[in-house]
């Protein structure tokens, strides 16, 4: 008898802590960030579908900004696009477009279906800049001061609640 409730006891005991496991995993949403407080890593990369058009990171100094790594393969920028383009059009803050390892034409597309919100976008095809941000997958976002300097990381959709309680009380806005 023992012998057949102590494998069913076992079980339970898995699933129990895989249960508070789970539970305890769902209310940590912010994974920090090394760069917070840090100047944006430099680059140089093309404005997407425009390759003989460079940017670079001081080409953005001056103004508060919020870099938005997207791309048309991501299911939750879909998400958070509508959130991204309410933002842009309140000029409260600038928002630059990351696109993030993503075909060109696939990219274009997916703005001309939901619209471009953005001032710029930026294309990382390779993926190599995105490593030296610490991009974990699309969508993410980086909230930049004038200065160039990295205040604050979003992982995952950006949605009117982090806007209102994360993004634009950094800014003073």
């Amino acid at each position: 008898m023992i012998s057949r409730i102590i494998p069913i006891a076992i079980f339970l005991a898995l699933g129990i802590l895989l249960a508070v496991g789970l539970k305890i995993a769902d209310h940590k949403t912010e994974i920090p960030s090394p760069l917070i407080g840090k100047k944006l890593p430099e680059f140089s990369l093309p404005v997407l579908g425009e390759p003989e058009r460079i940017v670079t990171n001081e080409d953005l100094l001056g103004t508060p900004f919020l870099l938005n790594v997207w791309a048309s393969w991501c299911p939750t920028c879909r998400v958070e696009h509508p959130y991204i383009e309410q933002l842009a059009r309140s000029g409260k803050l600038r928002v630059v477009g990351f696109n993030y390892k993503d075909e060109l034409a696939d990219a274009q597309a997916w703005l001309r279906q939901f619209g471009n919100p953005y001032e710029v976008t930026i294309q990382d095809y390779s993926g190599r800049y995105a490593i030296d941000l610490g991009v974990y997958a699309a969508p993410e976002s980086f909230l930049v001061d004038a200065d160039g300097t990295i205040i604050f990381k979003q992982i995952g959709a950006v949605t009117p609640e982090v806007i209102e309680q994360e993004i634009l009380p950094r800014i003073g806005k």
